[in-house]
């Protein structure tokens, strides 16, 4: 059983074409700016089978055409990787494009995580890596953690040439702040170490999840901080040569 915090049916941006994209819950990471904090305890979600949400995702299978598909996210899909495995060794058994949306926060090459990784990457076509921050001491301001398995994470899925699309949230303030330029050509050089790097997409620090916090009675740790202004976004963009 997994546990699906939402799904949204007619998806554009997580993932090539139109997409069948499932949220599930559970996540390590706090990430100052996260918008879905309700997905971070895993048994709040709804429980599903892997046939169950493979149904519900088939009934638009008409609109994806020849390049969407389906898109796992969260939370973080990581945390219950042998329900997305599951999930997606039956999508591909029905020749479905899939997609993970994760942070890498979980990844590790010690067992018994790295073979399930590696089962799960047997039916996984797309792989969408966040890199939040570049420096690992921001990084731990930012979200509570290193940055140590995601940079490990999306080298080895360099090793083993799984295609990958990098996101970076442009945040302009706090202590973990993403957008500043020694840090945009910091990750810039580093992503130009990968030779797996598809697409690279900014993705401006945004408001909307701060009521999310108020409901669960938790304090927003970037109050006051604006989105990044138009400017700011497209310096990064040409920093990193990510897609507009």
């Amino acid at each position: 059983m997994g546990y699906i915090h939402s799904i949204e049916t007619f998806g554009s941006v997580d993932g090539p074409g139109i997409r069948f994209i499932a949220f599930v819950t559970g996540c390590n990471m706090r990430c100052q700016f996260c918008h879905n904090p309700d997905t971070w305890e895993v048994t709040k979600g709804e429980q599903m089978t892997a046939d169950e949400l493979l149904a519900k995702a088939k009934r638009y299978k008409t609109y994806w055409g020849k390049t969407g598909g389906i898109t796992v996210s969260g939370g973080e899909p990581l945390i219950q990787i042998d329900f997305v495995t599951e999930f997606f060794k039956k999508a591909k058994e029905d020749g479905i494009n899939t997609c993970l949306d994760t942070s890498g926060q979980p990844f590790t090459r010690n067992e018994p995580f790295f073979s399930k990784f590696n089962e799960l990457m047997k039916y996984t076509d797309l792989v969408m890596l966040d890199i939040k921050q570049i420096d690992d001491e921001k990084h731990k301001k930012l979200t509570g953690f290193s940055n140590k398995s995601v940079l490990e994470c999306a080298e080895y899925l360099d090793e083993i040439k799984k295609p990958m699309w990098i996101r970076h949230v442009l945040v302009s303030g706090g202590e973990g702040a993403s957008d500043n330029d020694e840090d945009l050509h910091r990750l810039s050089d580093y992503l130009k170490t990968l030779s797996n790097v598809e697409r690279i997409d900014v993705l401006p620090y945004h408001t909307f999840g701060v009521h999310k916090w108020e409901l669960l009675g938790l304090k927003y740790p970037l109050e006051g901080v604006e989105p990044p202004t138009m400017e700011r976004i497209e310096n990064a963009q040409n920093i990193l040569g990510a897609f507009k």
